[in-house]
């Protein structure tokens, strides 16, 4: 029977079991997950939060994590600055990055998201507004919605996974975890 777990990962954990290489270990999932062979389908960096899949089957895995499988994933973004329509067209019809150009994402602005506290929380400037995006993409490139964000001039100051495919947030506190259903 595939195991699927869904963690809402908090801000400043590695989305790893170990950190053997680090002179001071950081925050890892093992400190929220102690179920065994469990692996991560994807990565989410240790600066971003939100939903994080686990699951023991490497297919499942595969499939999730492949570019080539284009699993959308939603994040609710916290942008410095108010994106007008120009930036907005500009990530609905893709932007191209040092490493080539992404494919097309959903973008809106939304209203702020009711989230739990980010600690530390992010800093606030009186004089620099922001603003929140709701942002879907297909792939998953190393910090790619913080890079695409930055590209179009307005760097991501919170970044919040909200869904991959069907799987949601919805209900999950920072640092817990509830078991999900596979559809085939």
């Amino acid at each position: 029977m595939t195991r699927l777990i869904l963690l809402n990962k908090p801000f400043d954990v590695l989305s790893q079991f170990t950190d053997a290489r680090s002179p001071s270990p950081r925050p890892t999932l093992s400190q929220f997950i102690d179920v065994p062979r469990v692996y991560p389908a994807g990565r989410l960096d240790r600066d971003s939060e939100g939903l994080l899949l686990l699951t023991d089957d490497g297919a499942l895995q595969a499939r999730i994590s492949d570019p080539r499988y284009k699993a959308a994933k939603t994040y609710l973004v916290q942008v410095e600055g108010i994106p007008d329509d120009a930036a907005l067209s500009a990530l609905r019809g893709g932007v191209t990055l040092k490493d080539g150009p992404t494919r097309p994402a959903k973008v809106r602005r939304i209203d702020t998201p009711d989230l739990w506290p980010r600690n530390p929380p992010v800093r606030f400037r009186k004089s620099v507004p922001d603003c929140w995006l709701e942002l879907t993409i297909t792939e998953g490139r190393n910090r790619q919605v913080r890079r695409m964000t930055a590209h179009v001039g307005h760097p991501t100051l919170r970044l919040v996974r909200w869904q991959i495919g069907d799987w949601t947030l919805d209900g999950l506190a920072p640092g817990t975890w509830r078991d999900a259903a596979v559809s085939g």
